[in-house]
């Protein structure tokens, strides 16, 4: 269990006050000068020793990804450039930093760009977050206003601006190139690659796209140290992480809690347990709806970080852990994301563009039971034609709820068919 004096995020249920003052008073913007005088290669070592990982979905080590920055300039800027465009269905966590502990972000946003020689930092968020964009620009202006942020920011020497982009609501401009090409004001599509961002990103000069998460946990991690927070989870999973859970649970919430939690003890302790005891539960989406589900069976072991649910052919993702109990119709469900996954395809390439809506439709009978059992496995083929094709991991997320439900609950899907052809009635779709 984390105990509340190591949670970073103080203000996350907005009962505090979220303004500058506020945030001062709890502990943030203390001492930021003298974090960014230990200069940027001490900083990114920090990071490194920290073991943080990216929480926007890959988990990829964060040092190792600023350490990509070039050190010395060319003569061209270098951008960080925040992704809170938070898209993936049952994900809720950036929303309560932005809306209750903003300043941890703009913080976070001054020292990692210092430590990648950036002196601007744009932060994209998503279409749908009105009152997260006023609270955020609100902060911005305290910031600048203070003297935290602009020429010389917060006293540090380093020259620092930061802006804050509003999108239009497209779930593509979450993958990193889509969200830099939508900045740039294009259509919002993604980037082969190589060229990385960190070569050549934003207008064409290195940048770094980091989650809110990501870089709102940094100032304390470096205020702390980088044992304290290596000291939560299991090695290669370290820190404290907010996880969203949503669905089949008595108490739905957003909860900071240590990695590799055990996911029951997260459900039971945080959330009141699943709706109808434990034995009530049918299946766990643990990393956001991109990420395969996992049976009742695995959730009895399971253990909420990365290394352990990619064992399991599933993933940390997100964070967003969406319960269902037995009363889902658990094809319909994945169904549904397989609809949003067709509506949300930019169109660029065809495994996807034609897959998704193939996969979709296919899903659709499959729901009805109209289907033949033979299109089970063509299905599978299907996802299998689109995963790892595509230039962005869009296909592969919409590849890999149907993998995960044919890999699981196979019997039921036959159940349903066999049920349409005979016309028993008990395993047909819910209305």
């Amino acid at each position: 269990m984390l105990k509340d004096q190591d949670r970073i995020f103080t203000n996350l249920y907005g009962m505090h006050d979220r303004s500058l003052k506020g945030a001062m008073k709890r502990g943030h913007w203390n001492g930021t000068a003298e974090i960014i005088k230990r200069g940027r290669d001490t900083i990114i070592e920090q990071v490194k020793a920290s073991g943080l990982r990216g929480r926007g979905g890959a988990g990829f080590p964060t040092g190792l990804k600023w350490s990509f920055m070039p050190k010395q300039s060319d003569g061209r800027p270098a951008y960080l450039v925040i992704n809170a465009d938070e898209s993936e269905p049952g994900t809720c966590k950036d929303r309560e930093i932005m809306r209750h502990d903003p300043h941890t972000l703009i913080e976070g946003a001054l020292i990692a760009s210092f430590a990648m020689g950036a002196n601007a930092c744009y932060i994209y968020i998503r279409g749908e977050y009105i009152r997260e964009r006023e609270a955020l620009q609100a902060a911005i202006d305290e910031c600048y206003d203070a003297g935290l942020l602009g020429k010389n920011a917060a006293k540090s020497g380093w020259d620092f601006d930061c802006y804050l982009h509003h999108g239009a609501g497209a779930y593509i401009c979450g993958e990193e190139t889509a969200l830099l090409e939508s900045l740039e004001g294009k259509k919002g599509m993604p980037r082969m690659k190589p060229p990385f961002p960190a070569g050549s990103g934003l207008y064409g000069c290195p940048t770094t796209v980091n989650n809110v998460e990501s870089i709102a946990v940094v100032p304390t991690i470096l205020r702390r140290g980088a044992d304290w927070f290596a000291s939560f989870g299991r090695p290669n999973n370290a820190g404290t992480k907010l996880f969203g859970i949503s669905g089949h649970v008595n108490a739905p919430c957003v909860v900071e809690e240590a990695m590799s939690i055990p996911l029951k003890e997260l459900l039971e302790r945080h959330c009141g347990g699943v709706r109808g005891g434990w034995k009530n539960l049918k299946a766990v989406i643990p990393g956001g709806s991109s990420v395969p589900l996992l049976t009742q069976t695995q959730c009895d072991d399971a253990i909420m970080d990365f290394d352990w649910l990619r064992e399991q052919r599933s993933g940390l993702g997100t964070a967003a852990v969406i319960v269902m109990d037995q009363s889902t119709d658990i094809i319909k469900a994945i169904w549904r994301l397989s609809k949003f996954y067709k509506h949300e395809s930019c169109g660029q390439c065809t495994p996807c563009r034609e897959g998704t809506g193939w996969m979709m439709r296919v899903m659709d009978r499959l729901v009805r039971g109209e289907a033949e059992i033979e299109e089970i496995d063509m299905l599978l083929s299907v996802t299998k034609q689109v995963e790892g094709h595509t230039i962005c991991a869009l296909g592969d997320a919409a590849a890999w709820p149907i993998q995960g439900l044919i890999r699981a609950f196979r019997d039921e899907i036959e159940d349903r068919i066999k049920a349409r052809k005979t016309g028993r009635t008990g395993a047909m779709a819910a209305e």
